[in-house]
């Protein structure tokens, strides 16, 4: 059996964390065997190259080498974790993926890294492979930032390297994911994010149902 592959993507305090723990608790409870994990930092190489990718001087990386250890953590995350698990069977859950990198590398610093060295970094990192499912949660960057701080306040690292960057920054973020979603329609849906955890979960067990599993889920 393969297994199923969904990615969630969106900008700063859109909510991904919370909608993935509530979908992998759902999945479970309807029979349906996944992990959840996160990028960067989905092995125990991934979490080293985590703190340095999200903890610092928003300047410490230009665009290539940036590029370079988020496509590292990737191939990581990819060879050690994702793949062996949909090779089980099992339905992986990530927090974040390669429209990442295209939105925050690309779209986001003002494309100072080209759509072909992105494109050429991806088929050597993952060749033809790509999430089932990709689901955006969307949100203004206002609101998504004032969250992210919140829960930043919380965290031992304050990993806030993105986030201190400018707003400009963090609508061009908004503005690519859209984009990248009308690029890409078979597998991206795009879901409003400002609403209540509770609204937003119906929202996306209603997607992966159309999706996967028709009547196989007893929604609600």
């Amino acid at each position: 059996m393969k297994g199923v592959f969904i990615t969630f993507e969106g900008g700063e305090g859109s909510g991904k964390s919370s909608q993935i723990r509530l979908l992998s608790e759902y999945l479970k409870r309807t029979g349906f065997d996944n992990i959840t994990t996160r990028e960067p930092g989905g092995t125990d190489i991934g979490k080293e190259l985590r703190k340095m990718l999200l903890i610092g001087d928003t300047e410490k990386f230009d665009a290539v080498s940036e590029t370079l250890l988020f496509y590292t953590d990737r191939r990581l995350h990819l060879t050690n974790k994702i793949w062996p698990a949909m090779a089980r069977g099992k339905w992986v859950i990530s927090d974040r993926f390669a429209d990442s990198t295209i939105a925050y590398q690309y779209y986001g610093h003002g494309k100072r890294i080209s759509m072909e060295d992105l494109e050429s970094m991806y088929r050597i990192v993952a060749g033809d492979f790509k999430p089932d499912l990709t689901i955006i949660l969307d949100i203004a960057p206002e609101v998504g930032l004032k969250r992210s701080y919140a829960k930043a306040d919380t965290m031992v690292d304050k990993e806030t390297r993105f986030e201190s960057i400018g707003l400009e920054f963090h609508n061009n973020i908004r503005n690519g994911y859209l984009q990248i979603a009308k690029n890409n329609p078979e597998r991206c849906v795009v879901l409003d994010a400002d609403k209540t955890i509770e609204e937003l979960h119906k929202d996306i067990i209603r997607v992966v149902e159309e999706r996967f599993v028709g009547k196989q889920l007893d929604l609600f």
